[in-house]
């Protein structure tokens, strides 16, 4: 059996004691970022599965829109990455 070499880590674990490998990850070509998705990609980064500058690259998102993700998880948590709660976790 032959494993791919990539850079950094082939999964972490998540502070509920659970794995997460880079498949867990959305797919590269994902257009439709529903929350679970969003959460994927922010739990990716902030255990250090992925940099916060490949995922920007491989998901084709600005780097505020992914900080904007990554304050909505940190302030409200999961829940505030849902499109139909933005109006509720977001200040005028």
């Amino acid at each position: 059996m032959y494993l791919k070499k990539v850079d950094g880590p082939r999964s972490v674990t998540l502070a509920d004691g659970s794995m997460m490998t880079l498949a867990d990850l959305p797919n590269p070509k994902t257009r439709r970022w529903v929350a679970s998705r969003k959460a994927a990609v922010v739990r990716g980064v902030v255990y250090g599965l992925i940099s916060q500058k490949d995922a920007q690259d491989r998901y084709a998102i600005s780097e505020d829109e992914f900080l904007e993700w990554v304050r909505a998880v940190t302030e409200h948590g999961e829940a505030a990455l849902k499109a139909t709660r933005i109006q509720k976790y977001r200040q005028p």
